[in-house]
């Protein structure tokens, strides 16, 4: 992050009502007394301490709080103001982070999105920056990391039961089953190719000497 980016975030911080010099201290919701817009703007600043999240999972937390609705709408309308809470941003970090860590499929991050509470327009948004290439060679890099060396693909009915386990944790995964059959197959091709090749190449060494 620059100087600058630092202190935009210093001053948005600030405006809705932080205090990045303050110490861990109690739970917000263990002052009875506290007024509820305190205590609200106190529970969304240690949640976006944290980690980075969407309106609705900060709604959901100050539900769990009983924080009251409209204090908390109007709470994260002013976080909303300052730019500490951008569901948009939100969801391009989301694409980022778990197409990269996870290797996710586009269908398996739209569902996360939603989850979150992310509609399906700025979801779709944050999906573009996910190509086509990118998720194909996501799930060969998968299906490739989790294909055992040395596993006998000549033998129809491992193989078989190889593709089923590889097919599956794609879909899990959020690929699509005619998607997953199909990088499955081209990568066992490309293994038993490999080997047979690498048989080959032996037999002609002995074969020379």
């Amino acid at each position: 992050m620059t100087a600058s980016s630092k202190r935009r975030s210093s001053s948005a911080f600030a405006k809705a009502g932080g205090d990045r010099t303050a110490g861990p201290g109690p739970e917000p919701d263990e002052d009875r007394d506290a007024d509820p817009a305190s205590v609200a703007r106190a529970i969304v600043l240690r949640q976006l301490t944290a980690s980075p999240k969407s309106r609705l999972q900060l709604e959901r937390k100050l539900a769990e709080r009983n924080v009251p609705e409209d204090v908390a709408a109007a709470v994260l309308d002013r976080f909303e103001e300052v730019r500490l809470v951008d569901d948009a941003e939100f969801a391009d970090m989301w694409v980022r982070s778990r197409s990269q860590s996870r290797r996710l499929a586009k269908g398996a991050l739209r569902r996360e999105l939603a989850d979150k509470g992310i509609d399906a327009d700025t979801a779709a948004s944050a999906l573009e920056q996910l190509s086509d290439e990118d998720e194909e060679a996501a799930a060969r890099h998968l299906v490739e990391r989790k294909l055992r060396p040395g596993t006998d693909l000549s033998d129809r009915a491992e193989r078989d039961k190889i593709t089923r386990r590889l097919a599956s944790m794609l879909a899990r995964k959020g690929y699509q089953p005619s998607q997953a059959f199909r990088i499955v197959a081209e990568v066992l091709d490309a293994a038993a190719g490999g080997a047979q090749s690498g048989g080959d190449s032996v037999e002609a060494t002995a074969d020379w000497e």
